[in-house]
């Protein structure tokens, strides 16, 4: 009767117990970040945290068989402009496509004050996680005002510094640059050392949009190689790309460039998207004397008329260096001022408003469209050969270059939707430019190491639950550059700090992500 009533009260307790582990993911083949072979393997979460892999004989408050899919670290991306992540926390286009941990603050445009953005993230509450660079052009435009087209004075250089060091004491990752935007563009190198030396002392990383992507390259990783020298600081090379038609087919003279300086002993890396078109504002092909002093100087100079065909000129000019004959190049992703040329090229929407597609009267679309305003644009200029050789190098990060993205809304690069099932999809299963270990390592433990994000971008024991459940046979990305707004699919789950995100391809609504601030090591 007693071993009756034991066995009795044991089986009412039993479900009772505590689990061994939160979720455990059986049967799936891990491929753990590291670059090694993947294996079959289950994996135990509990506490955010992965807490086992391999055979796990114990039990899990939740239990998935992941049996024909791929196990994953989240992915890194460390190229967004994702500061709208306070309006749209979700961040779905980013982790509808696995990604998991953004760093904001590229191309020398962040929050200036990072302390804040940080405290309001966490009120907010976000699905991925956060961190992110301060940008030079932000601090420059604090210190410097509207005046740009000089070196500041030491009161300013101290100013920047000042405004750098703080932001790193809050815990920004590094200092980014965008040396071909306002106001980075009138920077001198010895400027940026300086601020790099600040960034380097919290050892933090130096992220550029370097000054040429096009028939200054090589003079432009001099440049970024100086820098890392002299200011002692890992140094990441953004998008790197080899953007117009005379200047395609030297992929092995860049690369061998970086390879020079790491055997050097420098620590130098780049990152890269999926596509051979580019996206920033349509401003970047009107020259940067004219716009010196922002919207308002540039209109009285085009007001002018000499001064106005002295920009003219310089345009004809740099479109015969680039090898184009025209602005067909250049198509226009959102225009607030008149939304009916979005999708439509430089020639197209010349056309579209009553002009001829001559170019002088491309250039005077170009002008217009600057004079109300501005519009960012998608700029097709780019090798798909340049492009595979650059991905299959080892220090190539995948990175995406995009924003949040409000669905519908424009003709955006379809880069924010689909980058990373692009490189699965595309890159490893149809032309297999990589194998899936090595894309993998692209985008979770390279961008992990480089960017000092600690406990992210492998699958071990102890490190945080970000996890992407993908078929590899069936994950896609969805948007073109005429039709944009589709969301990646083959995303059978995503977690985040062990939060479920991505439940068979569709938002749960949870907000698990963290902010990540960098810790001088």
């Amino acid at each position: 009767m007693k071993l009756w009533f034991s066995l009795a009260l044991a089986a009412l307790l039993l479900p009772l117990q505590a689990k061994d582990y939160d979720l455990i993911l059986r049967h799936g083949r891990i491929a753990d970040g590291t670059g090694n072979p993947a294996f079959f393997a289950d994996l135990g979460v509990k506490k955010g945290r992965i807490a086992a892999i391999g055979k796990i004989s114990g039990h899990g408050e939740k239990e998935i068989d992941v049996r024909g899919l791929v196990v994953a670290p989240g992915f890194i991306d460390v190229h967004t402009h994702a500061e709208e992540i306070n309006e749209q926390p979700r961040g779905e286009n980013f982790v509808r496509m696995g990604v998991t941990t953004l760093v904001l603050g590229n191309c020398g445009g962040s929050v200036l004050k990072v302390g804040e953005f940080f405290k309001k993230l966490e009120e907010v509450k976000m699905s991925p996680n956060v961190a992110t660079l301060i940008g030079h052009g932000t601090v420059r435009g604090k210190a410097m005002g509207g005046s740009f087209m000089r070196p500041p004075t030491e009161a300013e250089l101290e100013q920047m510094r000042s405004l750098v060091e703080q932001a790193m004491k809050e815990g920004a990752a590094g200092l980014s640059t965008g040396l071909i935007y306002l106001p980075g563009v009138f920077a001198k190198t010895e400027e940026i050392i300086e601020l790099a030396k600040v960034a380097s002392a919290y050892d933090g990383i130096y992220a550029t949009h370097q000054r040429s992507e096009g028939e200054e390259i090589f003079q432009s990783i001099d440049e970024v190689i100086r820098i890392a020298r002299e200011a002692r600081i890992r140094a990441e090379i953004s998008h790197i790309k080899l953007s117009g038609k005379s200047n395609w087919g030297q992929t092995d003279q860049v690369l061998a460039r970086i390879e020079n300086a790491r055997r050097e002993g420098l620590d130098i890396t780049q990152d890269q998207y999926a596509y051979t078109a580019s996206s920033t504002g349509i401003s970047q092909l009107v020259p940067e004397s004219a716009k010196d002093g922002g919207t308002k100087k540039l209109i009285e100079r085009l007001d002018n008329a000499g001064q106005k065909a002295k920009v003219i000129a310089e345009m004809k000019d740099s479109l015969r260096r680039r090898g184009s004959e025209s602005y067909a190049y250049a198509v226009i992703a959102f225009y607030k001022h008149d939304k009916t040329l979005n999708g439509l090229n430089i020639v197209e929407a010349s056309q579209k408003s009553g002009h001829s597609a001559s170019l002088d009267d491309q250039i005077e679309m170009i002008l217009d469209i600057e004079r109300n305003g501005g519009a960012s644009a998608v700029f097709h200029g780019m090798s798909e050969t340049d492009l595979q050789a650059f991905m299959r190098h080892p220090n190539t990060m995948i990175a995406s270059d995009s924003g949040m993205r409000q669905f519908n809304e424009g003709i955006p690069h379809p880069r924010g939707y689909g980058n990373n099932a692009r490189v699965l999809g595309r890159y490893v299963r149809e032309e297999k430019v990589l194998r899936l270990e090595d894309a993998i390592r692209k985008m979770t433990s390279l961008p992990a190491n480089t960017f000092q994000i600690k406990a992210r971008g492998e699958l071990r024991t102890g490190n945080w639950a970000d996890i992407v459940v993908f078929d590899p046979a069936t994950v896609t990305d969805h948007g073109t550059f005429n039709d944009p707004h589709h969301y990646a699919t083959g995303f059978k789950y995503v977690f985040v700090n062990g939060g479920l995100v991505i439940d068979d391809d569709k938002h749960t609504g949870a907000k698990p992500g963290m902010v990540l601030r960098h810790a001088v090591n």
